[in-house]
């Protein structure tokens, strides 16, 4: 017997269905009638029974999406299966986007529903071996152990391993889910403090209430609930590595004392006497623009320069692309210990392609969850498209499956894949799409040629105003929007379709012929 199922619906025939369902598959159903009271079951003394959530996403109050957010900012990694009457692609994006395992469209039947939750407690058994693997092996992580072939990252390696030889404070820029985290890791396992502490705090998931206790320590009986003496984060830490993540979801007051900390070396637990010397490396970690945090007063501007001693970017995985390949390879093999009954022998060039062309705004935490899913999920023995439908939802189009049917193996060390007739596919990070003639292309999913069909790299101009086109014929002549998603005001664009010779006024399609 598995452990229960939360069902979060405001809708009661809804959850009356659903519930009966569950029953039947044999599980235990336990309800809930909206978004909060939903969070508060996983919140609560039995949130450990709980091993699928079933969230409907439109709801009065705190949605589907707000839960999702909730449960990743609070560390709940209960598999969720979403549903909802709207079954567009855009909410299936920001769904998965925020978390979810799985989708379903009401109402979903008997059959879907109960694939999908064996689905999520296979993946779910897997992910749990896999963590416990994790924590016997225990190495320190050094900047050789972080997977990349890419350019984009030398010079991140390069900051690193230079930062790892000082103690100065470090702040590392970037989307969720690049690594930041295993980039400080990098840096405390390269230091000479890699045989002490590293303290990881996610400032943005701890209530206001609590971060200054969380972060400096409390005395016994210094608030409502402090029923014993915690010392903090920052004495933990002492001698070693504080990793804060999400730096600029601090509270403006708690900003105070973290200054004070950095500065001179003291904390003030809350309700003590007396300061307390740390002797700490502080890596802080953001996915905010902190400085324009700083301008619109959210964030102390005296802090920020403390903080941005020696800062660190870490570009998104669009724009690392060729890591892709060797990353899928690394994920496959963590799942394999913990899944002995059968090992994959790869993946096939057509779903290694799909992977390289499509964006993954959740970068590399949502290609990992990805993959895991796949391997545990996969029949045969091989990865294909067929393992990945929500990514194949939004990137069909953009690649010929067809053209690559062969099976790559693991180890992927100095792969190449071609583009048909066109000799080694380009180096620009889209290596694995099928960069056809003109008239193959499909600009409805924005794909762009990166070579001419000599092999050679198109001129920008080229570029830039296959991409106007794209874009006018792609939102329908709305020049408003069009600026907006190209990023530029809308007289730079007037200005340039006049360059380009195309009528500013209608933006018509058949004024763009080449």
């Amino acid at each position: 017997m598995t452990g229960s199922i939360l069902i979060v619906d405001d809708d009661p025939v809804q959850r009356r269905l659903i519930e009966a369902a569950v029953t039947k598959f044999g599980h235990t159903a336990v309800v809930a009638d909206s978004g909060e009271a939903g969070l508060d079951a996983l919140d609560g003394p039995n949130a450990r029974d709980v091993s699928v959530v079933i969230l409907d996403l439109v709801m009065p109050g705190l949605d589907g999406i707000g839960v999702l957010k909730a449960m990743r900012e609070r560390g709940i990694h209960v598999p969720v299966i979403v549903q909802t009457a709207q079954g567009g692609i855009e909410t299936v994006v920001s769904a998965m986007r925020h978390g979810a395992f799985d989708f379903v469209v009401k109402p979903a039947s008997p059959d879907r529903l109960q694939a999908s939750i064996g689905n999520a407690l296979k993946v779910e058994a897997v992910e749990g071996e896999v963590k416990r693997t994790s924590r016997r092996r225990g190495d320190h992580l050094t900047f050789k152990d972080l997977i990349t072939h890419s350019p984009a990252m030398d010079r991140v390696i390069r900051l690193g391993q230079k930062a790892a030889a000082s103690n100065i404070p470090i702040l590392i820029e970037g989307e969720s889910g690049v690594g930041k985290e295993l980039v400080a890791r990098a840096v405390q396992g390269s230091s000479d403090r890699r045989s002490k502490p590293f303290v990881t705090v996610n400032c943005g998931a701890i209530p206001d209430n609590l971060v200054e206790s969380i972060l400096f320590g409390h005395e016994k009986g210094s608030f409502t609930g402090a029923t014993e003496k915690h010392s903090g984060k920052f004495v933990e830490a002492h001698s070693g590595t504080l990793f804060l993540d999400e730096i600029g979801d601090l509270p403006l007051d708690v900003q105070v004392k973290l200054l004070r900390a950095v500065q001179d070396g003291e904390v003030d637990p809350v309700g003590g006497r007396s300061t307390v010397r740390v002797d700490i490396r502080l890596i802080s970690a953001t996915h905010r623009n902190l400085l324009q945090q700083v301008k619109d007063g959210k964030f102390r501007e005296d802090l920020f320069y403390r903080l941005n001693v020696y800062p660190i970017f870490v570009p998104p995985l669009r724009d690392r692309r060729d890591d892709i390949p060797y990353l899928v390879d690394h994920f496959m093999e963590k799942v394999a210990p913990a899944d002995p009954r059968r090992r994959l022998n790869g993946i096939s060039a057509a779903a290694l392609a799909m992977l390289q062309a499509y964006d993954w705004p959740g970068n590399i935490r949502q290609l990992e969850n990805a993959v895991f899913r796949a391997s545990v999920l996969c029949e045969g023995d091989v990865l294909t498209v067929e393992e990945f439908p929500q990514i194949r939802a939004q990137v069909d189009g953009t690649v010929n499956l067809d053209a690559h049917s062969a099976p790559l193996p693991h180890a992927l060390p100095g792969l190449a894949i071609e583009s048909r007739g066109q000799g080694p596919a380009a180096e620009d990070g889209i290596a694995a799409t099928e960069f056809d003639a003109p008239a193959r292309l499909q600009p409805r999913f924005g794909t762009l040629r990166a070579l001419d069909e000599r092999g050679n790299v198109r001129a920008l101009a080229d570029v830039e105003l296959e991409m106007i086109k794209l874009a006018i014929d792609h939102y329908n002549g709305q020049m408003s929007e069009v600026a907006r998603r190209l990023g530029i005001g809308r007289s730079t664009l007037y200005r340039k379709l006049k360059e380009y010779g195309i009528d500013p006024e209608t933006g018509r399609i058949d004024r763009l012929a080449s």
